[in-house]
């Protein structure tokens, strides 16, 4: 064979095999490889210091000891490190992630998926729907993930994970939606109308998206579930994502809304008398004059059957589904009156402030006000859980819930969060003397 000849024929040996190893590429580039190359620029891991006040016993003088006891020692800071993940939304640098992977934080790390780093500063938080907004400040834009609807998703689609599972960044995980409006308990908390995932989920998955097959983000990754168990998961779906997102971008935190329904769970019994012949629902008892329910319509002895297009289990579901709407966002509510359904618009408003002040003396017992820069207890209704306790007027109450309210403003704040709660806690100052005490929550209907 001549030289010319042998050349051209390695060549064309070289292109058969280049082109062989293009096809076998693109066969193998299915919709997961194509959704990964897409995303993961823009998924970021996060990595957190806080710091916290330990005691270590050193040496000590026998005066020290006895003066001392076994409650002293000195105080040794130290710094407890964090991970988690989250999602680019925004070119200028908007990331959202769990609240609970920032909680607590002194300082925020995030590093993109290209290596570089940066520091992160809290634009808003909200610890009921656990999610969270950090600002970077990049040079240039940055790659980001579109957030996309999760109302239409269906049980067993595609799903991508990725994030940062025990620090392991770029981790990606494939699965399907197992279920949606999952309702479960964590921390002494109910987590509701979450996503069900079988996507493999570990710590420092949490705040990552959970993408579909067209790339955009249908949920962030939150909870594995407890106890042993494989291949369940859960995310917070995409639309109340982004409704809490709205609120914490514009105002730093998600302004506590106000419908203006009470609702028990709808008894079998009931249930038949009102013609409903189904195992779901909860029975509206209260409707409050003027408020958002009352203007769309909603009336007294109503079957809430859905609300934001998924069934509405008992009346626990129907409280918690409801704050997840922050004011003036509104929603549909499909009610069982009369023998058929009717479909409702609502929106919630702000919250009245009349209202926390009679919710604090109608179920705690308490009026409080604002004296010399402290919250002073002002009065103390007899035959409530304050009198029961002993709290009195000029009683200082430094804590709801462990969150300070130094002003009549954050009270109301505190106690809009644990009004739905069975009892609160409070931190009380009397003197030089601070005392916690649990006060029972009242359920006295107030249409909330």
């Amino acid at each position: 064979m001549k030289p010319g000849v042998m050349r051209w024929s390695l060549l064309w040996v070289v292109l058969l095999v280049s082109g062989s190893a293009s096809a076998d590429l693109a066969r193998r580039r299915d919709a997961i490889v194509e959704v990964v190359q897409k995303v993961s620029p823009a998924v970021v891991y996060i990595g957190t210091e806080q710091e916290v006040e330990s005691r270590f016993r050193g040496r000590r003088s026998p005066l020290e000891e006895f003066f001392g006891g076994m409650g002293g020692g000195e105080q040794e800071r130290q710094k407890i490190e964090g991970l988690g993940s989250g999602a680019i939304i925004d070119a200028s640098g908007t990331i959202v992630t769990n609240d609970h992977v920032i909680r607590g934080a002194s300082a925020i790390h995030v590093v993109l998926a290209d290596g570089r780093s940066f520091d992160a500063e809290v634009i808003g938080s909200d610890a009921a729907n656990d999610l969270a907004v950090l600002k970077v400040n990049a040079r240039e834009p940055l790659p980001t993930a579109k957030l996309g609807t999760s109302s239409d998703l269906m049980i067993g689609e595609t799903v991508v994970a990725i994030g940062s599972p025990f620090g392991l960044s770029k981790t990606v995980t494939a699965g399907v939606v197992s279920a949606v409006g999952r309702t479960f308990r964590a921390d002494d908390r109910v987590y509701n109308d979450f996503i069900q995932t079988d996507a493999a989920i570990n710590p420092g998955n949490s705040g990552g998206p959970l993408l579909n097959v067209d790339g955009e983000i249908i949920g962030i990754n939150t909870a594995i579930f407890g106890g042993g168990a494989q291949g369940i998961g859960f995310a917070i779906p995409a639309d109340k994502v982004r409704r809490i997102v709205d609120e914490l971008t514009r105002f730093g935190k998600v302004r506590p809304a106000w419908v203006g329904i009470d609702a028990v769970d709808l008894p079998p019994r009931v249930a038949r008398q009102l013609g409903w012949d189904r195992a779901y629902g909860a029975l509206v008892t209260t409707v409050e004059p003027g408020s958002p329910a009352a203007q769309a319509g909603v009336k007294r002895g109503d079957v809430v059957a859905e609300l934001g297009g998924s069934r509405i289990q008992d009346a626990e579901d129907f409280d918690t589904r409801v704050r997840g709407y922050p004011a003036r966002s509104p929603f549909p509510m499909i009610l069982f009156r009369d023998g058929g359904t009717r479909t409702l618009q609502v929106t919630p408003l702000e919250f009245p402030a009349r209202m926390v002040e009679g919710l604090a003396w109608e179920r705690l017992g308490l009026r409080v006000k604002e004296v010399k820069g402290v919250l002073a207890v002002s009065g103390v209704r007899q035959d409530s859980g304050a009198a029961e306790v002993g709290l009195e007027p000029g009683d200082i109450i430094l804590r709801v819930n462990n969150q300070p309210v130094p002003t009549a403003d954050a009270f109301r704040e505190a106690l809009l969060t644990a009004r739905r709660g069975r009892s609160v806690l409070l931190l009380v100052r009397r003197g030089r003397y601070g005392y916690h005490i649990t006060l029972p929550f009242e359920q006295q209907g107030q249409g909330l």
